[in-house]
């Protein structure tokens, strides 16, 4: 997409130049070096999205050039170009690393499909590393009290085996997160995790929701099938379908329960109780664990920040003071929301306590603060583009495609805007 960075390694200055030109034109943004060495350089100290590489150079050649480059860990890709090439130089390329190879004379648009390719190419990598970094984010039980190392302890134990689990707690405190951590520890994690809000089933549609309108058509539970089926607020799904569920849950259908409930379970009836109340894993609330608020207050920053592609702001000694005194009766996911909040509606400067909700001993912030970081009115609109297509992809799961409908955006504009 246009704004990438491409460079041009060419001992040539005529094959330097036609590229800049033709490669500018396209609206990418270009440098060219000439040697081996120059090119090591330039790609190490900058950021580049992928280079075309001639393989004959004075001075260390390209082939020496792409394994250097490779063994230093620099991830742009990289096409190799040459006026003598050889099927052994290709594959040795190949074997280091290229993305492909293209032969003198260049063919312009023979050149311009293969760096298309390419960076196409790197954006998929750039997404699947994003992806798999949120999914372990979202399956990591973090803090060091007590009780976060008990119920890791829980989990992995849960994860060992294929029985039901029930976890228990208050609404925010987790039980999500100990959900997918179970699931991606244990032998179904290649399988998939089919989540059920059990309190969207109590209206017109839950049953074929959950079991499908025809007996030919599957519901969620069908698509659950080898894999595992977290009912997330198990104890507000109506009694009748209660019943059915527990019916339905035999070892033909092939689904390991995982539920979430209150403290107490109260609204869970026999005989899915029986069913699903194998393993239980109880969740404190956040103000039971006080000492794990400011583990997760940097934690979510941090992850926040890289998300956003913003700098980390840091709490002053006052302000984390008075997030870790807070009772936080949303619990863990009220806490990731003012984190999230106060980065992106804060300036770049250290978060004090005047910046907190009253609630927390601060000062309702003034609206004007919402633009403050930002310099012009589109810079503001593509923060908040940004913003709105990120948090549509977490509240699909990471699914792309549900979230680019979610967000009325085709998948495409979806991934480029998140990236």
């Amino acid at each position: 997409m246009p704004g990438e960075r491409i460079l041009v390694v060419d001992d040539e200055p005529g094959v330097r130049s036609m590229l800049e030109v033709i490669l500018e034109d396209e609206g990418y943004v270009v440098d060219a070096v000439q040697t081996g060495e120059e090119g090591i350089a330039a790609a190490t100290r900058g950021e580049f999205d992928a280079l075309l590489l001639d393989v004959w150079l004075p001075g260390i050649d390209g082939i020496e050039t792409l394994a250097r480059l490779k063994s230093g860990r620099v991830d742009a890709e990289v096409v190799m170009i040459s006026g003598h090439g050889t099927i052994d130089t290709a594959v040795k390329a190949t074997k280091l690393g290229a993305f492909d190879f293209v032969e003198k004379p260049l063919s312009l648009e023979k050149t311009l499909l293969v760096v298309r390719n390419a960076l196409r190419q790197r954006r998929l990598e750039q997404r699947n590393r994003s992806l798999l970094a949120q999914l372990t984010r979202d399956t990591e039980i973090v803090g060091e009290s007590d009780a976060a190392r008990r119920t890791r302890r829980d989990a992995a134990a849960a994860a060992g085996s294929d029985a039901s689990v029930l976890i228990c707690g208050e609404r925010g405190s987790g039980r999500e997160t100990v959900a997918r951590n179970i699931h991606a520890a244990s032998r179904r994690a290649g399988q998939a995790l089919v989540h059920v809000s059990c309190g969207a089933l109590a209206g017109p549609g839950g049953e074929a929701a959950l079991f499908g309108a025809r007996p030919d058509e599957g519901g969620r539970l069908a698509l659950a099938r080898g894999g595992s089926l977290f009912l997330e607020d198990l104890d507000a799904l109506p009694t009748a379908l209660q019943g059915r569920l527990a019916s339905s849950l035999t070892a033909e259908a092939d689904v390991r329960l995982i539920a979430s409930a209150a403290a107490d379970a109260a609204g869970i009836v026999s005989p899915l109780r029986e069913r699903v109340d194998v393993l239980r894993i109880a969740i404190a609330p956040l103000r039971e664990r006080r000492e794990d608020i400011p583990v997760l207050a940097l934690r979510f920053m941090r992850d926040l920040a890289r998300e956003y592609g913003r700098p980390e702001r840091r709490f002053d000694e006052a302000a984390l003071a008075a997030v870790t005194r807070y009772d936080w009766p949303g619990n863990v996911r009220a806490l990731r929301n003012l984190v999230e909040r106060l980065l992106l509606a804060g300036g770049a400067g250290t978060i004090r306590p005047e910046e907190l909700p009253p609630e927390l001993g601060g000062a309702t912030p003034a609206s004007e603060d919402l633009y403050a970081p930002y310099a012009s009115l589109a810079e503001g609109l593509q923060a908040f583009e940004r913003y709105f297509l990120r948090r549509a992809l977490r509240e699909a799961k990471g699914d792309a495609d549900a979230a680019a409908r979610r967000a009325g955006v085709g998948v495409e504009r979806l991934l480029s805007g998140t990236g």
